[in-house]
């Protein structure tokens, strides 16, 4: 018979487990978030078969450019990747790493692009150079060279004036007894910027002012500047995400006492105060007191995702995002999803943002596929007009993108689809259309060709990527649609329009090929149905019935019945998008492309090709 105690000490150990995760309270620091929705990606295809967060807008900021590259323009170094955002003084400032070829391969460089509305972008600029040490003083012993690295861009401070930070270490491990310190400088209103300073030294090693190529902040004389980087060393949890480049075991990153391995921090606050600190490789935390201490972080089991980030904030409608690549496979960091939930805790409703991955021009070092390392604008940093949600990636750690995700976040529409774009302003934003706008292959609102009518314009001189354009309508198995096309040349270029199911799938396949042939699907086959001109409109109108045993497609252009009951190329349930795009669809690189064997770059990647443009207008859903 056991005794009193013994009986004690056995109900003790049964809550322990159960505290400790077993029957755990979501929303507590056993387990601060959970995805709830069930639904997950297919790694087969790009999009993920996915539904789409409607009105997502995706802009190239800087295509990387080898050969025309220059150091106020595309650097002309073709490894881009990290970047940071904010948005102070009317402006959205976007900072991100650079080396020549490599990750983790000197030398190396941090650069900064501005933009007033988030869809046009400067040329960037080099803010912090590639390090020079002091004369006499050498690289370790072990260590190729001078490289950069953070996971921190910005800071404002409470008096208004805006910091951006970096970090200098050594190749090819820049932690730790690798690192040489934090460097900050001023961005002024006029757009020229402070001299650069360490903040802080790495705390592993042994340098300090007489060693390294900057001087320590507190020699300035600008006491605003001064008491501004003060501030920063006070703001705990901005510190936090400094963390995983100094040494762990600082004072000024203390809180957990396990000393557990954390990386790339991204936090937000609930509604009840509490801090929700996310980090890379599904792992969170909560901390009641600003980040001074937190719980220990575990393992989230319903976040799917590997080395990527995990970016989490309160969104304009007072809900909760976050955003991140549902794949544990490293090399291939796509697609690029997000999720939302009420309270910070309960997230649902896995959707697209990002769901392209051109190809990737240049081989480098640990250039992983895909849309990855995203960060919005930190809490405190900035909040741009409008209830968007703005986030900042690299692609194929090559070119650096953000895209504009409209608030309330939404997958479905009921409302009659009736576009004819007069109402927008050229140049601004597309509401409730998904864009894919690179810097060669844009897709902008436009007034037609010195008329008083607006249109969707598609232009493209890329010679691997296109322009994309894509509208999410009711979902139906019996859908009516209507648009008109207009096509500059058609000896160059292409535009294929696809109608599309919740999953990608594409039942019905248009294409304005570069013969002046206007192709259509009868079935899984490709025919010629009428011939184009250029500089001329054209008026589709295809309904659409979709049925698993057999559904069928008509259509007509310029009144002419081109396609009658022709077999889907798919059989699909029904249709919810029509897709827009200078290009053909497009399912490389797959999840079995090598990804690490070395190759030359592609033929003619930093050379534009023949222009094609295309103007669609009046798009329809009955």
């Amino acid at each position: 018979m056991r005794s009193q105690k013994t009986v004690f000490c056995i109900v003790l150990l049964i809550v322990s487990v159960e505290y400790r995760g077993i029957k755990a309270q979501t929303g507590t620091g056993e387990e601060p978030v959970r995805y709830v929705g069930g639904v997950t990606i297919d790694p087969s295809v790009h999009e993920g078969r996915l539904r789409w967060a409607t009105g997502t807008e995706s802009i190239q900021v800087m295509r990387a450019n080898r050969k025309h590259g220059g150091i106020d323009a595309d650097s002309g170094w073709t490894y881009n990747h990290a970047p940071n955002l904010a948005y102070w003084n009317g402006n959205f400032y976007l900072q991100y790493l650079s080396n020549p070829v490599d990750e983790h391969i000197a030398p190396g460089q941090t650069l900064l692009a501005t933009s007033r509305d988030g869809r046009h972008w400067s040329d960037p600029k080099i803010i912090f150079p590639p390090y020079k040490a002091p004369p006499g003083v050498k690289i370790p012993a072990g260590y190729h060279g001078y490289m950069m690295h953070q996971r921190m861009g910005f800071y404002v401070a409470p008096g208004g004036r805006l910091l951006t930070l970096a970090f200098y270490g050594h190749t090819e491990d820049p932690f730790q007894e690798g690192g040489i310190g934090r460097v900050v400088r001023e961005i002024y209103k006029d757009g020229s910027f402070g001299p650069i300073y360490f903040i802080k030294y790495e705390s592993h090693s042994q340098w300090n002012a007489s060693n390294t190529a900057y001087p320590f902040y507190s020699t300035s004389g600008d006491t605003g500047f001064v008491a501004a980087c003060n501030a920063l060393l006070n703001d705990r949890l901005k510190t936090l995400q400094w963390r995983d480049e100094d040494d762990e075991s600082d004072t000024l990153y203390a809180g957990n006492r396990d000393g557990d391995h954390l990386s790339a921090l991204s936090y937000f606050h609930r509604k009840d105060g509490k801090v929700v600190m996310l980090w890379k490789e599904s792992k969170a935390a909560l901390s009641a007191d600003e980040g001074k201490t937190f719980s220990y972080p575990v393992k989230m089991p319903t976040l799917l995702m590997s080395g990527g980030k995990n970016w989490g904030q309160r969104i304009e409608d007072g809900r909760y995002a976050m955003c991140y690549n549902p794949i544990e496979n490293s090399e291939y960091r796509y697609p690029l999803i997000i999720v939302t939930g009420d309270d910070g805790i309960i997230f649902d409703n896995m959707l697209l943002v990002q769901g392209e991955v051109p190809p990737r021009r240049f081989y480098g070092r640990w250039k992983d596929f895909g849309p990855c390392y995203m960060r919005g604008i930190v809490e405190g940093n900035g909040n741009p007009p409008g209830d968007d949600m703005w986030l900042a990636y690299s692609m194929n750690k090559e070119d650096i993108w953000i895209s504009r995700i409209q608030v309330p976040v939404t997958f479905k529409t009921e409302q009659p689809v009736n576009d004819n774009f007069d109402h927008l302003t050229p140049g601004g934003r597309i509401p409730d259309w998904n864009t894919y706008s690179p810097k060669w292959a844009p897709v902008t609102v436009s007034t037609f060709k010195g008329t008083a009518n607006n249109v969707l314009q598609l232009r493209d001189e890329d010679p691997y990527d296109y322009a994309r354009a894509v509208r999410v309508f009711r979902e139906t198995s019996n859908a009516d649609l209507r648009f008109r096309v207009y096509v500059d040349q058609n000896v160059s270029g292409q535009l294929s329009v696809d109608i599309t199911d919740q999953y990608g799938n594409r039942p019905v396949r248009l294409v304005l090929n570069n013969k002046g042939m206007i192709m259509m699907n009868d079935g899984g086959k490709e025919k010629a149905v009428k011939s184009y001109t250029a500089q001329k409109w054209y008026d589709f109108h295809i309904t659409v019935k979709a049925t698993l045993n057999g559904g069928s497609y008509d259509a007509w252009v310029n009144g002419e019945h081109v396609i009658t009951k022709a077999p889907l190329a798919e059989a699909v349930r029904s249709v919810e998008r029509i897709s827009f795009r200078t290009g053909s669809y497009r399912d490389l690189p797959s999840r079995t492309t090598p990804n690490e064997t070395p190759a030359p770059p592609l033929p003619g990647a930093d050379e534009r090709v023949e222009k094609a443009v295309f103007y669609i207008d009046d798009v329809q859903l009955k």
